[in-house]
């Protein structure tokens, strides 16, 4: 079966597109002593990466599930250089965004005066466009095949994809290409962003690149030019050995 990515999604595009994608978050593993009785606070403890950890899925149904890593599968197939963005964890990472404000837009502003050319192609929040856009492809699919996206063969998804990509399968509710932008601009950041978000399983994608990940101090390597340091990545929540007490 291919291994190949859909025309125009190359494993060089995906690197490149993700240098604006990729921004470390807020470190949400020092807790603040107590004070005065006051019980200890994480900084966005109600919407941190801590509940990322929490097992099975948070947004998506088990069959939307299926259905996102089917298609994260294909947007970044494996090959010789990485995993598959199904398993270097993008559908977790979906899954993640989508539970939390990204998924209502709630940080987001939404009104007017827009400019023409950049506001949102969508009136619908991103938990919104998954939603419409899972079951218009999911019909889409049961029509043309006679089954889901996920049990298409490598070809078969390569070809809906594209076609989604270019606009030419008709959705009720959102346009298919609106939901392939979508869905490709977020499995991209669920390849490459922390772990500590759900994707980037093991640092696989840092791996690759050999980015160091969130290292606090270069200080030790500002004056050696020109070589490879072979530093291992490091998370936002750091190293295990950082925990150790004594």
């Amino acid at each position: 079966m291919s291994k190949q990515p859909p025309q125009g999604l190359s494993r060089r595009t995906l690197l490149k597109a993700s240098a604006a994608t990729v921004a470390a978050g807020v470190a949400a593993s020092a807790q603040a002593v107590t004070v005065n009785g006051v019980p200890h606070w994480l900084p966005f403890d109600h919407n941190g990466p801590l509940h990322y950890d929490a097992k099975g899925w948070q947004f998506f149904t088990a069959e939307e599930a299926r259905e996102v890593e089917a298609i994260v599968e294909r947007l970044i197939p494996a090959d010789d250089l990485s995993v598959s963005g199904k398993e270097a964890g993008c559908a977790v990472f979906i899954d993640r965004q989508l539970t939390g404000h990204y998924g209502r837009y709630e940080r987001l502003y939404q009104h007017g005066p827009f400019v023409p050319g950049v506001e949102p192609a969508s009136d619908l929040v991103p938990a919104d466009r998954y939603r419409v856009g899972l079951e218009q492809l999911g019909k889409h699919c049961q029509a043309t095949f006679g089954k889901r996206f996920s049990e298409l063969d490598d070809a078969q998804r390569d070809d809906v994809l594209k076609a989604m990509e270019s606009g030419d399968i008709k959705f009720e509710g959102i346009e298919s290409k609106i939901f392939f932008e979508q869905i490709l601009q977020n499995a991209m950041e669920g390849f490459f962003a922390d772990p500590i978000y759900g994707g980037n399983r093991d640092m696989v994608s840092w791996k690759m690149l050999g980015f160091p990940g969130a290292r606090y101090d270069y200080r030790p390597y500002i004056d050696r030019h020109n070589e490879k340091l072979d530093l291992v990545p490091l998370s936002i929540i750091g190293s295990s050995s950082w925990n150790r007490k004594g």
